[in-house]
């Protein structure tokens, strides 16, 4: 079953993969870097709200207090000593007007020198307080009694006036403490709301971005790997289209034009397998014409060896008859007459059986068996006994050959004729001399057969493999002109090459390849 994939938007754009992570991040960035200025701010707003209340305006109505306590001691001890005339009722006087100075520096330090409601609340007292103290508290302390008695009426007049401007006082610095707290929560509240809203700023930036990444990204690498598996999966002619970042789209390109490549190849390949079917299907209605064919030769050979050899044995043996009868009664030129028709007769023969041995190479076999080329040597040297005894001929050989599969009868005819044509094409003037040569090479073993003999030359190293091709007259050196070509088939069918080695001039030198492994058996052919 072939996966169906998930439709994507036909589109290309000039960004890469990695170019949109880099925009997705640095997007992420200038978010989290503008909620940190914001949160900053709201928190920087919050902190100054904090610190206003906290370190101002609540420690300036403290401060106010404890200014305004240290004033009333000033009163209760003025008081006591107008009363009195006790001086030591005069010591709340004297440290509350200490108090008093310290509180005021302290509270202006508070208040800071912006000219507003609370700067002015404390000049207002510190103006009535001297004003108290000038009208009422110096003349009760320097004057008699008749003067102080004479002024307390108006220095509680002006004490009361200045307990007013504390009230004053502390309503205005209540009503500052009422709006810093004011601020303080509207500034926590919109640092709570500035928090939230960027918490969700970056939820919905992360889904956004979440969603562009996986419209961007994910769906063109999941539409390509779906694409690509139903192509494996068998789909051939599913078209993958281009989509996404650059880099994702040459990507899908790529296996694009992968896929046509393996369709053309494809359909290549169907009708390269049809034409071999239709070549498969010639080739098996050849093989049973070669095997009808095949029949035909067997029966030609079967003729060759029987019927034909036995008329020709005929004319021979009666043109001898002819001659042994009418000896002396014929003249000469019909005697001459006579040895011809012999001669050809006999020529005949050799040619018919020189023609079956060779068409019997590779078909008539009595089956390849490993065998030491050593055993088919010495069995054709023992067969050219004779010859090589007649000539002298000096024979080098290595002192062991490889051993090979091979048909010992078919090896034996291959050394046999080398060997044979070497003594035949010998030079008049020297004794042969034959030198065998073993090595190894790629194809199995290479072989040389060289002689110091007339030499081949080099327009004629093709056509002496060919059967029947002579190069000499019969009456120079006998023959039919079938050893060469026989060998040639011998060396094929071991499954190697032959051939003359045109730069050797000192005489002839036949070079062969044998493999070392079995070769494939030929075709069985008919038998006769």
């Amino acid at each position: 079953m072939t996966a169906t994939p998930d439709p994507a938007p036909r589109r290309r754009d000039g960004f890469t993969t990695r170019a949109w992570f880099q925009t997705i991040i640095a997007t992420m960035v200038v978010v989290v870097l503008l909620g940190a200025a914001v949160t900053a701010q709201v928190i920087r707003t919050t902190t100054a709200a904090t610190d206003r209340l906290i370190g101002q305006t609540m420690p300036a109505q403290r401060t106010a207090l404890e200014f305004q306590s240290a004033l009333l001691d000033q009163e209760t001890g003025v008081r006591g000593f107008a009363i009195t005339r006790d001086r030591q009722f005069l010591d709340p006087y004297t440290a509350g007007l200490d108090t008093q100075q310290r509180k005021a520096q302290e509270l202006r330090k508070l208040l800071g020198d912006k000219d507003d409601q609370l700067t002015r609340d404390i000049d207002g007292i510190e103006q009535a307080v001297e004003q108290w103290r000038a009208s009422y508290v110096t003349p009760l302390l320097t004057g008699t009694d008749a003067q102080a008695s004479g002024t307390t009426g108006q220095g509680k007049q002006i004490f009361d006036r200045i307990r007013t401007l504390f009230a004053a006082q502390n309503q205005h610095l209540s009503q500052a403490v009422r709006a810093d707290t004011d601020r303080l929560d509207h500034a926590r509240l919109v640092r709570n709301s500035v928090l939230i809203a960027l918490l969700i700023a970056f939820v919905a930036t992360g889904a956004v971005l979440t969603v562009l990444l996986r419209r961007l990204v994910d769906r063109p690498l999941r539409y390509l790997t779906q694409s690509s598996l139903r192509v494996a999966g068998g789909d051939f002619g599913f078209r993958i289209d281009a989509q996404g970042p650059a880099d994702i789209a040459a990507v899908a390109t790529a296996v694009e034009d992968m896929r046509r490549r393996i369709v053309s190849e494809l359909e290549a390949a169907r009708a390269q397998e049809t034409l071999l079917a239709e070549q498969t299907t010639a080739l098996e209605a050849q093989a049973v014409e070669l095997r009808r064919s095949n029949g035909e030769l067997e029966q030609f050979a079967y003729v060759a060896s029987h019927d034909l050899q036995e008329p020709l044995r005929k004319v021979a043996s009666f043109c001898q008859l002819l001659e042994k009868r009418y000896s002396g009664q014929l003249d000469e030129r019909a005697t001459q007459y006579i040895e011809y028709a012999v001669d050809g007769a006999k020529r005949m023969q050799i040619l018919i059986n020189d023609l079956l041995i060779f068409s019997r190479v590779g078909r008539v076999t009595d089956g390849d068996r490993p065998i030491a080329l050593g055993e088919p040597l010495q069995r054709a040297l023992a067969n050219l006994t004779s010859a090589i005894d007649d000539t002298g001929a000096r024979i080098t050989q290595p002192e062991q050959l490889p051993e090979i599969v091979g048909e010992p009868t078919l090896l034996t005819m291959l050394w046999q004729n080398l060997i044979a044509n070497a003594i035949k094409f010998r030079a008049p003037d020297r004794t042969p001399e034959i030198l065998i040569t073993c090595e190894p090479d790629a194809d199995g073993y290479l072989f040389t057969v060289q002689d110091n003999g007339i030499g081949i030359d080099a327009e004629f190293a093709d056509k002496v493999f060919v059967i029947f091709q002579r190069l000499h007259n019969r009456t120079e050196y006998e023959g039919t002109g079938i050893g060469l070509a026989l060998v040639k088939k011998v060396v094929e069918h071991h499954g190697g090459r032959i051939w003359v080695d045109t730069d050797y001039h000192d005489g002839t030198r036949i070079c062969f390849t044998l493999s070392s492994q079995p070769t494939v058996p030929a075709p069985e052919g008919p038998r006769s």
